[in-house]
């Protein structure tokens, strides 16, 4: 990959990050990521809601001490006033402080790394969409799984008809951590997600299920029209959902089924996207990121593998390592939602950009999934009633 910001302004752009402290998984990952390609510089950041907390955290990961925050106003104030102050801004913080934050880095004029989900109310994912526009300024949403190469390839080869007429969507997304009452151990009180006022109207829905509504439709390129749903708990006395059934119609017709879990027992981020069309389909799955299952009508099938110089230009635009056999996974994911990030800054401040395709999540995705989690939950409250999705 070239590097444009580099090229363009002489340095990477300075990023600062809001939350990650351990035991955060998704915190070294946005880390790593951002800076695995040179676009991003990690400067400063407010690692922990807990003052002393973040100060040791941020200068466990090497910051100068003089930019480990204690909360977010001094953080973006501070960083303000430097003639070197942080560019971007990534949020990887519990839920509920997603939209407040994001509030106040569009108001410091900063482009942003979102977590998903948006936030947690559709009401309020509409007026971040609005004020994102109003801003001018770049925010992407960290849905993973649409920076994995294959997954782009199968994105590309549907969308030029390879299968033909779509028909069909399947997808799973099944995980097990919450297979037992986790919120009955000793760390309870460290699992925010448990905590409805915090993860939201829907734990399983906002964690994961946005994950496989957004991987449905930047795939197929239909949004979804309506879904029938069946949500709650399987574990018992769950204060939070833990799994979602949903049938679902696309746009012109296309029909689909999305399970749910992240209380399956023995199941470990397992993901599994199918796409049929009148002439074969397409498979994806998570634990083998790195292919591509193609089958035909006529019996055919056909394994199509990352690494190779016959993929499309987006595939190609997002591997590192272009030799066969070598496979990449989610923390360069990541990375190319980052790069994305940075040619999206490059553009608006007049800059050449990498001239590949932009296709990080955007404001509107993250309304789009708040909208599929509130239609999915008025469906199951009316007994798995077929409900339309807002707009």
């Amino acid at each position: 990959m070239t590097n444009p910001v580099l090229k363009a302004l002489g340095h990477p752009f300075r990023l600062g990050i809001v939350g990650g402290a351990p035991p955060s998984m998704i915190g070294p990952v946005h880390r790593l990521a951002a800076t695995m390609d040179q676009r991003f510089a990690l400067v400063a950041g407010m690692l922990s809601s807990r003052a002393e907390r973040s100060r040791a955290e941020g200068a466990a990961i090497g910051l100068p001490e003089a930019r480990c925050y204690d909360n977010i106003e001094e953080f973006l104030a501070n960083e303000r006033a430097r003639e070197d102050g942080i560019e971007a801004l990534a949020i990887v913080t519990p839920n509920d402080t997603h939209a407040p934050y994001l509030r106040l880095a569009l108001a410091a004029g900063l482009d942003v790394m979102m977590e998903k989900p948006l936030c947690n109310e559709l009401r309020e994912a509409r007026e971040l969409r609005d004020l994102v526009a109003s801003s001018g300024c770049a925010v992407a949403v960290t849905h993973t799984y649409s920076g994995y190469p294959m997954v782009r390839e199968m994105r590309a080869r549907c969308r030029a008809d390879e299968i033909g007429t779509l028909r069909l969507v399947q997808i799973e997304y099944l995980a097990g951590g919450l297979a037992t009452a986790v919120e009955l151990g000793p760390d309870a009180e460290q699992r925010w997600r448990l905590k409805p006022e915090r993860s939201g109207p829907s734990l399983v829905l906002g964690d994961i299920g946005t994950h496989a509504h957004h991987l449905v439709s930047f795939v197929t390129g239909r949004s979804f029209e309506t879904v029938s749903a069946d949500v709650g708990a399987m574990v018992p006395g769950r204060a939070v959902h833990d799994i979602a059934q949903v049938r679902f119609h696309l746009a012109d017709g296309v029909r689909g089924q999305l399970e749910v879990s992240n209380a399956a027992a023995g199941m470990s981020n397992q993901i599994r996207l199918r796409v049929y069309g009148d002439s074969g389909h397409m498979e994806w799955q998570h634990g083998r990121h790195n292919e591509l299952r193609i089958a035909s009508l006529s019996g055919d099938v056909r394994i199509i593998s990352g690494g190779q110089p016959t993929l499309g230009a987006d595939a190609q635009h997002s591997s590192r390592l272009m030799r066969p056999g070598h496979p990449e996974g989610l923390q360069e994911a990541v990375a190319n939602l980052y790069c994305d990030l940075a040619d999206m800054m490059l553009a608006r401040r007049g800059h050449p950009t990498s001239g590949a395709s932009i296709l990080a999540p955007r404001i509107e995705d993250g309304v789009a999934g708040l909208a599929f989690v509130m239609a999915c939950l008025e469906s199951s409250a009316k007994d798995g009633a077929m409900v339309r999705l807002s707009k």
